[in-house]
């Protein structure tokens, strides 16, 4: 089967199966669990011979024949049973349950994944299917899995300017599905020669991870599996463990990331009543500077832990982060201090499939301890303000992002060049502030902007009506979020 034929097979079932109420998501699922079978069978066979950890009883040769009720039973036995092996294996199969209710489309779906060569298959190929439908469930806005599918222009954008090196650790605390270190893994592919111990290192001991919710998991170990991350046989490279509870056992030379959206860190538990509330979390972790339940200043510190004293990081993070008081003020005086915070991307609305999320990037390089503040500027690149971005008209490019880019210089970024002017170009979107200024701001605010909104000032220049439509769809929706956030909290806290 040609490429196109078996990417085309592949969407044409999934949306016969949608038919059927099965959502992008559970299709991804059964996919995932039936690719790695039907894998782990070939790379049984010559020439490689490899003992990959399957029963033989749960073997891909075992779902082939089955047709009914049988092979419905026996699926659901197997995928029980993968899920207490060790290893990668046993993180694919974690709490595994079959979504396809009509076994005779179960048995047509693995008719297709066994008609395919998929070891053979090129990596990049594996990987573009499996990420298209990644992306597709990312839209898909009722079933929450937007939240772990970044924009891949921005997180392209992020690695080009850290620019990451051969034979170093990277790693992503809350890793989702992966998309931080596919990117970081093609940049390093293309922009560097890597010999055979170059490759080794990049494939098995490069990236470290974490992701607590199990599905999402699943869909990142096996979309990094498909682009060649990971041995089918090896251990996994992401932990379920919730990266916060805990001091990092090691430390690693970059940590690029989007935590999770939501402000406050959080389990939910069944009450004697069963009914299901939530509890406020907040780690007492001695290297902390500020004990707080809120998420991102929780990761921001954690992730400063991460780092070697030559690490660098890059983060998505949102604007509470820039300017909350309390604890806010603690972390931000102390990352000014100790890290050197050298840029922030103002990122404009419409390009998250979290509605009505206001985020920025910051990048920061760890200092060894010091008297003196690490941080000597910091500069910033408003790519928000008169900005527009919606997701199905005007979804964020790459070539977007290529200004700020060529201004962050990645080659050399102590060799920066404003191309904000207070006469000659005051709607310059490159500006940095010293620290001395940033420190006397109120509560060292780092929300800053220069720059006048057009749609403030100027009815003429206003959006198209469809942007402002959608525009006004992602407010309402995100306002409903956050009531609903607000109500969930006073029934929890009745007495």
């Amino acid at each position: 089967m040609t490429t196109d034929t078996i990417i085309s097979k592949v969407w044409s079932f999934c949306t016969t199966l949608r038919d059927d109420g099965v959502g992008y998501g559970d299709y991804l699922e059964q996919l995932t669990y039936l690719i790695f079978l039907k894998m782990a069978d070939e790379y049984g066979r010559p020439p490689y011979k490899r003992d990959v950890g399957v029963p033989k009883k749960f073997s891909w040769a075992t779902l082939r024949p089955l047709k009914g009720a049988e092979l419905e039973v026996h699926y659901v036995e197997t995928l029980r049973a993968l899920g207490t092996e060790k290893g990668m294996l046993g993180q694919i199969f974690t709490k595994a349950q079959n979504k396809i209710t009509d076994p005779a489309k179960l048995a047509r779906l693995i008719e297709m994944v066994d008609a395919t060569d998929w070891v053979m298959l090129d990596s990049d190929v594996k990987g573009d299917i499996y990420e298209g439908i990644l992306e597709k469930n990312a839209e898909d806005t009722k079933s929450g899995a937007g939240q772990y599918f970044t924009p891949r222009a921005l997180i392209a954008a992020m690695v080009e300017c850290v620019a990451p090196e051969p034979g170093k650790t990277i790693a992503d605390p809350a890793c989702g599905t992966g998309g931080f270190f596919l990117a970081a893994y093609d940049y390093l592919v293309k922009t560097h020669p890597l010999n055979k111990q170059d490759k080794a290192f990049l494939k098995n001991k490069t990236f470290h991870g974490n992701e607590i919710v199990a599905g999402t998991r699943r869909l990142c170990l096996m979309n990094l599996f498909l682009h060649n991350i990971g041995e089918i046989d090896g251990e996994s490279c992401v932990s379920s463990a919730d990266a916060l509870v805990a001091q990092p056992s090691q430390t690693v030379d970059y940590v690029l990331a989007n935590p999770p959206f939501g402000k406050k860190s959080s389990m939910t538990f069944t009450n004697e009543e069963g009914e299901q509330e939530k509890d406020d979390l907040t780690y007492n972790r001695q290297d902390f500077w500020a004990t707080t339940s809120n998420k991102q200043l929780n990761f921001l510190q954690h992730i400063r832990s991460m780092l070697k004293t030559t690490g660098q990081a890059a983060v998505v993070l949102p604007d509470n982060v820039l300017f909350e008081g309390g604890a806010g003020e603690t972390v931000r005086k102390k990352l000014l201090e100790t890290t050197e915070l050298h840029t922030i991307l103002r990122l404009p609305t419409g390009i998250f499939y979290a509605q009505g999320v206001k985020a920025n990037v910051l990048f920061f390089d760890n200092r060894p301890a010091s008297k003196a503040a690490a941080t000597k500027e910091v500069w910033y690149y408003d790519y928000r303000t008169n900005i527009h971005h919606t997701l199905k008209r005007s979804p964020l490019r790459l070539e977007d992002l290529r200004e700020f880019i060529t201004c962050y210089n990645p080659a050399n970024r102590h060799k920066r060049k404003q191309t904000w002017h207070a006469e000659k170009n005051p709607e310059g979107r490159w500006r940095k502030f010293g620290y001395d200024e940033l420190v006397s701001r109120d509560k060292t605010s780092l929300d800053l902007f220069w720059l006048k909104d057009d749609s403030l000032a100027d009815l003429d220049n206003l959006p198209e009506p469809a942007d402002l439509a959608d525009e006004i769809i992602e407010n309402i929706e995100a306002g409903l979020s956050s009531f609903r956030n607000v109500a969930a909290a006073l029934v929890s806290a009745r007495p």
